[in-house]
């Protein structure tokens, strides 16, 4: 058991790589091979996980500004698209008042929201299989300007504004559920880490700003007034979308997956494929290859189809890669696709980065019912203003989440590399729940003790505590879509469409249950019962950790996808 993972044997297991060459070979030469290709702009060369093509358009082939400049822009208008989410977080009290409606009837309007974005991701996630990601996220930007204006002009229109808020969960699913994929599209494994973090970040944990802001326009200009200034700075943010996302899925070769086994002796020209050359590992003179494959990528030749000589395609215009479309991603029919995330709600892997992602998000959406259902009656009596400055410390948080999980991601995988002598296994990203169970552990076993009582500990310590859950929620999110990323790249994107259905829909029954409980038992209860769950899950951790090898040895030779029909 190297370093605490059981390990196995007898067959290849994806996701496993030998990326530092010069710790798995006593020779000091053998860090490299005519085959591969390497990162050399360090001391020591990493091998390139996934493995770029010879073609100049294939995204991992890009130079790293114009990459970084593409998930900067996917970011900052995921950061705007997002504020949607918790924008009403800071006025619920106002809106019920305006509307002459339950609390629970304005907190819904926040529930329906998120659960427009968990059915479109259903419907999106197979449509970017097939067509990429560029129109969806194009698309997703214009709705959301459109439906923001639409939610500001509702007036006393319920049902008006609670439609508007629908389709911007709509909007908003392109960039839950792709954001993070891309990071895959674009990244080595070596470079994901502190990518990740950011893309995280912008999609879940900067939303928690917009209360701040929110709170006191809804008190000095009016609730509508939240949805106008968003509308107006998406449709700002437009031109990012439209002139510096070009699509990042990339329809991968063949050749360049582990997993395609020619026949015998089937290569033209001298060349050797990937494969092939995984078989030489028997000779001792040459270093082991690494798994390679791309999560977006479909099987496009046949197994038994040999190697075509190299014919490199012409460098696309920058006119050209405007272009919404730029043809299929894979020649798989659609339907199977739409079908695929379900069952995968039963792979192990799968499972746990819902729970590890998705219940924490959840639970911040019951905080937030908390402090507007506690902190704007008495004895504090806030105002929309003061109610919308308790998410600084969330915000703060965020932040934080982003250095420390940017830091420790790739900090932690190179030590346990080096410590496993050059062999890269993605249950090494498991660990940075360690850090989500500390910060979570702290925030909601305190939160509920001084929100229960706050007459006697003020507004502060909340606060701060709320910051606390926002770090842990941030680097849980982190570690599950790296694990998740690198353990099982062929399953990448319907996985994040489990993870955004069960987190979505989760919170919106949440939303429906939220102030009955808070009714009925107050803070502290519900909130010791919360963070004991949250514990558990957490724990849930050291099983996959220790079994997770096992796990992708099992399911790459047993695909409940394959079974079923759907791959």
């Amino acid at each position: 058991m190297p370093l605490g993972i059981l390990d196995v044997r007898k067959h290849q297991v994806p996701g496993t790589v030998d990326i530092l060459e010069s710790e798995r070979s006593n020779d000091p030469t053998s860090t490299s091979h005519s085959n591969l290709k390497y990162d050399r702009s360090g001391s020591v060369p990493i091998l390139l996980v996934p493995q770029p093509s010879d073609d100049p358009n294939d995204p991992l082939n890009w130079p790293l500004w114009k990459r970084d400049l593409t998930l900067l822009a996917l970011s900052l208008v995921a950061v705007l698209c997002a504020t949607t989410s918790s924008i009403m977080a800071a006025g619920t009290v106002t809106l019920s008042r305006y509307y002459r409606k339950s609390f629970m009837s304005i907190a819904l309007l926040t529930g329906y929201h998120l659960c427009g974005t968990g059915i479109a991701g259903i419907l999106i996630v197979p449509t970017a299989r097939v067509w990429g990601k560029r129109h969806l996220f194009v698309l997703g930007h214009i709705l959301m300007v459109v439906s923001c204006a639409w939610a500001g002009g509702s007036g006393k229109n319920y049902q008006s504004l609670l439609w508007a808020r629908i389709f911007q969960g709509v909007a908003l699913a392109p960039f839950e559920a792709l954001v993070n994929a891309s990071v895959e599209d674009l990244f080595h494994v070596h470079q994901r880490g502190k990518r990740m973090a950011l893309s995280n970040v912008a999609v879940f944990g900067a939303a928690f700003l917009t209360p701040v802001a929110a709170g006191k326009i809804t008190k000095t200009m009016g609730w509508d007034w939240t949805f106008y200034f968003v509308a107006i700075f998406t449709a700002a943010a437009l031109p990012l979308t439209i002139f510096l996302v070009p699509e990042t899925a990339y329809r991968r070769p063949n050749y360049l997956d582990p997993n395609f086994k020619p026949a015998p002796a089937q290569f033209e020209d001298g060349q050797r494929t990937l494969s092939q050359t995984t078989e030489a590992k028997e000779d001792p003179e040459q270093p082991k290859p690494a798994s390679t494959s791309n999560g977006e990528s479909s099987l496009d030749v046949t197994r038994e189809e040999p190697v075509r000589p190299k014919v490199t395609p012409a460098k696309h215009s920058y006119i050209q890669t405007l272009r919404l479309f730029n043809g299929r991603k894979t020649d798989e029919e659609w339907w199977k696709l739409l079908l695929r995330p379900f069952p995968l709600f039963l792979h192990p892997a799968v499972l746990w980065a819902c729970l590890i992602q998705g219940v924490i998000i959840g639970w911040t959406v019951f905080i937030g019912v908390t402090l507007a259902a506690i902190f704007m009656s008495g004895p504090l009596w806030f105002e929309e203003d003061k109610t919308g400055y308790m998410y600084t410390g969330a915000f703060i948080g965020a932040m934080v989440g982003l250095v420390l999980s940017g830091l420790l991601s790739d900090s932690m995988n190179h030590l346990m590399i080096k410590l496993n002598k050059g062999r890269y296994e993605p249950e090494f990203r498991i660990l940075l729940v360690i850090f989500q169970l500390i910060f979570c552990g702290i925030g909601m076993y305190g939160f509920g003790i001084t929100a229960n009582d706050a007459a006697h500990y003020g507004w502060l310590p909340p606060d701060i505590f709320f910051c606390f859950v926002v770090i842990g929620m941030v680097m849980g999110a982190v570690a599950s879509a790296l694990y998740i990323v690198d353990a099982h790249r062929n399953i990448v994107i319907e996985a994040f469409t489990c993870m955004l259905i069960f987190k979505n829909i989760f919170s919106f029954v949440l939303t429906f249950y939220t102030y009955d409980w808070l009714v009925e038992a107050y803070v502290k209860k519900p909130f010791m019962a919360i963070s004991s769950i949250q514990v558990a899950i957490c724990a849930l951790s050291i099983p996959m950790y220790i079994f997770g090898k096992w796990n992708r040895s099992f399911f790459s030779r047993h695909d409940i996808l394959k079974l079923l029909g759907l791959w």
